[in-house]
């Protein structure tokens, strides 16, 4: 009877290793191929619970996320200038075509050192023909995203050969050598001086020409006010001059006497004024009697 038990347990023991050898799971971060004898049987892209045979079949996985490709040192190119210039870059990839990566890098006992190592010398190929085409000027600025754009589109021309797609090509950093950096520095300092000394030259004549103008329209305005002024005075002096004859016209001894008033006004306005005059002088008429001359 013991025998017996022992015989169904190790059989039921039997049957839950061979049953767990037969599954397997692929992760959504892999991608998995099914080998038989060494052949390939089939590649599992979509993630889950999946079968295979025991003993005859094996699987191994391949992580299909982005991967970074980050140079450690610097690489030298030369410029249209015949210039070096050192230049610090970065690639994403991923595999993309996992049966084909296999067959093209791991087949042949390569893996992702290799993968990454074909790569960058297809960027580092494709980047010493780009810049001997440009200047200093192009690479640094003027034309970094086109060579970057260019830089991959030609990379994933060369990387789907080997299931592999890139993403982005990134150039981190374009410097020149120590020994000519400071020399290019100079030239570029006296060529924003140079820049800077034009446009002050040209701020200070457009600020003397606006002055000018300014200073043109300042005396147009008060000559204009000016003669508006005098007009106006004018205009009133004779107004008050025709008032005035009016006035004489209706009454005379009024018109005489009003006018004294205004003259003793001007005269007697500061107090510090000395007159000398006759005091039976014809200006002091008004302060005698009613303003009526003795014997009137």
């Amino acid at each position: 009877m013991k025998q017996g038990l022992s015989a169904i347990a190790v059989l039921l023991a039997g049957v839950v290793i061979i049953a767990l050898m037969a599954m397997f799971v692929v992760d959504q971060r892999q991608n998995a191929i099914v080998f038989r004898f060494g052949e390939v049987v089939s590649v599992k892209k979509e993630s889950g619970l999946y079968f295979k045979i025991p003993l005859l079949e094996n699987v191994r996985y391949f992580d299909i996320r982005i991967l970074t490709i980050d140079t450690p040192e610097p690489q030298l190119f030369l410029t249209s200038e015949k210039k070096n210039v050192q230049v610090d870059l970065f690639v994403k990839w991923r595999i993309s075509d996992v049966r084909q990566y296999y067959a093209s890098i791991v087949g042949g006992g390569g893996g992702e050192t290799q993968a990454q190592t074909r790569l960058l010398q297809t960027i580092n190929d494709g980047l010493r023909d780009q810049f001997s085409q440009r200047t200093v000027h192009d690479v640094v600025s003027g034309e970094r995203d086109k060579i970057m754009d260019l830089m991959r589109k030609k990379a994933n021309e060369d990387a789907v050969k080997i299931g592999v797609e890139v993403i982005d090509v990134r150039l981190k950093r374009v410097d020149l050598p120590p020994e000519v950096s400071g020399s290019v520095y100079q030239r570029m300092e006296a060529e924003r001086r140079r820049v800077a000394n034009e446009l002050r030259s040209t701020g200070s004549a457009e600020s003397e020409k606006i002055r000018a103008e300014a200073d043109r329209q300042r005396v147009t305005i008060l000559a204009d006010a000016y003669r508006e002024a005098q007009k106006i005075r004018g205009d009133g002096d004779a107004r008050a001059a025709a008032i005035y004859a009016r006035a004489y016209e209706q009454s005379p001894e009024f018109y005489a006497f009003y006018r004294s008033l205004d003259a003793y006004k001007a005269s007697f306005k500061n107090r510090s004024d000395v007159m000398v005059l006759d005091p039976n002088s014809e200006f002091f008429k008004y302060f005698r009697s009613g303003g009526v001359r003795p014997g009137k």
